[in-house]
């Protein structure tokens, strides 16, 4: 009866409180009793039945290319518009030619500088293409102020500024820049409102979609976006991320068509360079090896162009005289190139024998014109063409023509994208393609006037699908991509040369990644940014190669066991962001890693303020205590001595304490006076970093979110500078405690003999930058990207490597000191994970086994606590019950045969560890460190205060 009375009052209860949460609800929508009360509820209703029902993927991939599509439309615009403004003030200008020079030339140079100083001003992270960052942002680096509004800002007006220039730069690059740029800022606003967009490990996935965007939306070529996108920012590509790449691509290529058509530039959605080529005939099997030559020669050409654009950068910054001066005048370099390039395409000038006035979108729709302009006369053929006219000279061959575009707009293209401006190469790499595809077209319908004969049939050559051929073909060498032939398709809107040009793309890339790098991974190693080079092609004694080989030795790291001293030690000397925590420096067994925050949390709490105070405090009560017992002690003498005594202990303040108040009585507030400001030690420092000391000032100078800062009102700080650094050593010497620190228990591991193509690998897929390698447990070593980028790239040779036997690890693996006890490890398992150690049923009675130290054999962290071992006998003991022996060596019914771990003395002798703090000898160095500025380069681990030296021993 009581169960069911007491049943329903609860079930009342809570049909009560679901009412009044119901209620409280709806008032809070309720704020205002005007009339669009009504419409705010119904609006956030709706708004949840959409995220629900849709989704907040599809949202946000909505509004990330319609925002793109706005974006590339407007930048298109103003481009337009610039351009435009350049042809008028050159026409207006037909009378002088002197004015037509000045205007030709100062109107790019305003531009660019304009550009190049508004970008440096405001966001230099905006210069440049875009892609080598996303490459490196998509692998897991943070790379500081990139993904910002600013730059967002920059990177939009600076791109505007550096086309409407006209000079050969690209905007595809930039692009995907904008779209990452667009998906983080609109992560962060859908954040506000809760949901998905608050976990930052979900901001990667929708940046690998907005790759895809800024491609999409750039070219209206949404499948071809998506997979040059994969290509170029991606090693292994998540399945899960493809619709979503689709997705967004697709709707922003839409959009941007559209409104194409509302602005009257088409008449429908059509592709952006339309060609007309024959598509019952378009080509002959006799002009295969044609196509194959273009795609030869564009791999030579690529790897060319990537190598001339390297250069002119080394030369740039070998040359410190001229570095110096362009770093003081960073406006100098932009204005200078413009100069030179604006001068060399002047059309009255030389720009005459390279159709200098034409724009790069007007020379890519001439060059993939579908009529020869060879075949015929050259007064003749021009006649019914409109921009192909400026390919026509009365004293050059259209041949001498092409070859001086594709000789001069080369090395044009190379040098203008080291202008530091927000630009791009994929553009000009492509035009100048498409001249060397049309190239061999000319030459093709000169050397066969009539066409090739097939079937009896008659058909023509058609240069403007060689042009399509050779632009896919170039661009695709130097991005060692081949989705470059997609994106001609959509860019042409026919796939009748589908045959021919995807064989010339790939025999381009095949000779291009032979001979160098992609662009993108040139600028990457140009910038030393914190990316993993491929295994190139023919490297196969790399594959030989082991971690042992190339991992570094001289770890330092954190013990179980250390003091703060050894942690303040390891912190000051350096800033790497994750430190290994091993059990003992004797054992080296590794127990997991922990973030540099946490240990400064650590130490803060130990010498920060809140913990002087509470040591201020227990000495005051202490004091008081003291006072209390002498003054009862003194009250059995008479109260004159009593009052005499108080009078010399306490000061003139009216004393709260009673001489003859009992000694268990609580006592109340402290009558010592407190110090006034003006008697206060004029050394004492008034910042409140200052109050903890040297040691905690020079290690969170830059930190500000440093716990156990908080001022007590109840307590105030009279202590000294001098009883300051006494308090801090004092300190410093306790043992840390890690029970409130957050440890990763499974970092992520290698053995010895791990290959370098299995670590390139793992260290590609899960997005790493270090790794530790271990032993049988033991930590004997670390690998990071630095490490791996010399073994690729050449620095690190198996020559003169000792290789070990395969055992070689294992029979090292017991330097261990033999200590009858239960180490911390335990402990650390039951303080961190919530894990007791596993129970006999009967403790006493389980027999313990002699010889076999848990240390020497290979268990994990996670399994210490409930690995078994059974004997020859079947007889199964836990690990941790067996007690530690003086032989470390194991032996199965001491006959049959005998496994020996035990280390040499030679090995044994080489681990010390005396917490102190770590030296170096007079011929010892510190091992050089990689710098850069971001925040995830993890060049060499740093830990505790012994450095272990695991040299290989001779067998």
């Amino acid at each position: 009866v009581y169960a069911k009375e007491e049943a329903a009052r609860l079930r009342e209860s809570g049909q009560r409180r679901s009412l009044s949460e119901r209620s409280r609800k709806l008032d809070l929508f309720e704020y205002d009793k005007g009339r669009c009360a009504k419409c705010r509820i119904c609006t956030v209703r709706c708004q949840k039945f959409l995220i629900s029902r849709v989704g907040e993927d599809w949202i946000f991939l909505i509004l990330l290319g319609l925002l793109m599509a706005l974006v590339s439309w407007m930048m298109d615009y103003c481009i337009a518009i610039c351009l435009q403004a350049q042809k008028w003030m050159y026409g207006g200008l037909d009378s002088n030619v002197l004015l037509q020079y000045l205007a030709w030339v100062t109107y790019p140079v305003v531009l660019i500088t304009f550009s190049a100083g508004f970008t440096q001003i405001l966001a230099p992270q905006a210069v440049g293409s875009g892609i080598p960052e996303m490459k490196t942002i998509l692998r897991g680096v943070v790379l500081k102020e990139y993904l910002t509004f600013k730059t967002f800002v920059a990177k939009v007006i600076g791109l505007t500024c550096a086309l409407g220039s006209g000079m050969p730069l690209g905007k595809e690059g930039p692009f995907v820049h904008i779209a990452s740029l667009c998906a983080a800022l609109l992560s962060k606003f859908m954040s506000l409102f809760g949901g998905i967009y608050e976990n930052e490990s979900r901001n990667i996935e929708m940046l690998a979609a907005a790759c895809a965007v800024g491609v999409g939306c750039c070219f209206a070529a949404p499948i071809g976006g998506v997979l040059f996108s994969i290509e170029v920012t991606s090693t292994f590509f998540a399945v899960r991320n493809y619709w979503r790449g689709f997705f967004a691509a697709t709707f922003s290529a839409f959009i941007f068509r559209v409104l194409a058509v509302w602005n009257r530039d088409e008449e429908t959605i059509t592709a952006l360079f339309k060609t007309r080529f024959r598509l019952d005939f378009p080509f002959d099997l006799q002009e295969l090896p044609a196509f194959a030559v273009i795609g030869i020669a564009s791999g030579f050409g690529g790897a060319l162009f990537v190598y001339l654009n390297r250069l002119i950068v080394q030369f740039m910054r070998k040359q410190k005289t001229i570095n110096k001066f362009l770093m003081k005048k960073r406006l100098l370099y932009p204005a200078l190139v413009t100069l030179l390039i604006s001068t060399l395409t002047f059309p009255p000038g030389f720009g005459q024998f390279m159709a200098g006035k034409l724009t790069q979108k007007d020379s890519l729709v001439t060059l993939l014109d579908n009529r020869s302009w060879a075949r015929q006369g050259i007064a003749e053929e021009f006649d019914y063409i409109g921009h192909s006219q400026a390919w026509k000279h009365p004293q050059v061959n259209v041949f001498v023509t092409l070859v001086l575009f594709i000789i001069m707009k080369f090395w044009m293209s190379a040098l203008a994208t080291t202008i530091p401006v927000p630009c791009g190469a994929f553009m000009p790499v492509f035009v100048i393609g498409a001249a060397f595809g049309r190239l061999v077209g000319e030459s093709m319908a000169a050397w066969f006037p009539d066409g090739i004969h097939s079937d009896g049939s008659i058909y023509p050559i058609v240069p403007g699908g060689y042009a399509v051929v050779g632009a896919a073909a170039l661009s695709g060498a130097v991005t060692h991509t081949v989705s470059t032939a997609v994106i001609v398709f959509e860019l042409t809107g026919q796939i009748s040369h589908i045959l021919p040009v995807m064989i010339a793309v790939i025999l381009a890339n095949a000779v291009a990644q032979s001979l160098q790098p992609s662009l993108y991974d040139s600028i990457i190693r140009i910038k030393k940014l914190p990316y993993l080079p491929e295994l190139g092609w023919g490297h196969h004694e790399k594959y030989n190669i082991r971690v042992e080989d190339i991992m570094v030795r001289d770890v330092r790291y954190i013990t179980l066991n250390c003091c703060y001293r050894d942690l303040h030690n390891v912190l000051m000397s350096g800033q790497l962001k994750t430190l290994a925590l091993v059990e003992s420096a004797e054992s080296m067994i590794l127990l997991g890693s922990i973030e540099r925050s946490q240990l400064q949390s650590l130490l803060s709490q130990q010498l920060g303020r809140s913990r002087r105070l509470e040591y201020i405090r227990e000495r005051a009560a202490a004091e008081k205590k003291r006072l209390s017992v002498l003054s009862n002690s003194d009250s059995d003498d008479g109260p004159q001595r009593a009052s005499q005594e108080v009078r010399f202990k306490i000061s003139t303040e009216e004393s709260t304490f009673s001489p003859t108040r009992p000694v268990g009585q609580k006592p109340l507030k402290p009558a010592l006076k407190r110090p006034s400001v003006v008697e206060r030690p004029t050394e004492l420092p008034t910042s409140p970093h200052d109050h903890s000391g040297i040691a905690l000032k020079n290690l969170f100078c830059g930190s500000p979110d440093v716990e156990g800062l908080e001022d007590d009102g109840d307590v105030e700080d009279d202590m000294t500078l001098r009883e300051i650094a006494e308090w801090e050593e004092k300190q410093l010497d306790e043992q840390v405690d890690f029970s409130s620190c957050k440890i990763d228990p499974a970092p992520f591991q290698l053995v010895e003999r791990t290959s370098l193509h299995k670590t390139h690998t793992i260290f590609s897929l899960l997005g790493l930058d270090h790794a530790y390698v271990t032993s049988m447990g033991r930590l004997v070593g670390v690998v990071s990207l630095k490490e791996l980028r010399k073994a690729i790239e050449g620095s690190v040779t198996v020559t003169g490597v000792k290789v070990r036997p395969p055992l070689a690890s294992f029979r090292d693996s017991g330097n261990s000191t033999n200590v009858s006890e239960v180490t911390e490890l335990h402990k650390l398992c039951m303080r961190h994970k919530g894990l007791s150690l596993p129970r006999e049923p009967n403790p006493p009675d389980v027999e313990k086994k002699p010889g076999l130290s848990y240390k020497d054999v290979p268990i994990s962290y996670s399994d210490k606590t409930n690995l078994h071992f059974e004997n020859s006998r079947g007889e199964v003991t836990n690990l941790s019950d067996l007690v530690l022996q003086e032989s470390p060596s194991f032996t199965e019914d001491q006959s049959e045969f005998t496994f020996d771990c035990s280390p040499s003395r030679t090995e044994e002798s080489e681990l010390t560890c005396d917490h102190d703090p770590p030296t170096l000898e007079p011929n010892e160095t510190e091992p050089p460190q990689e710098s850069s500025s971001v925040n995830k380069d993890q060049s060499e681990p740093v830990g505790e205060c012994s450095t272990v030296h695991n040299d290989d021993q001779s067998e």
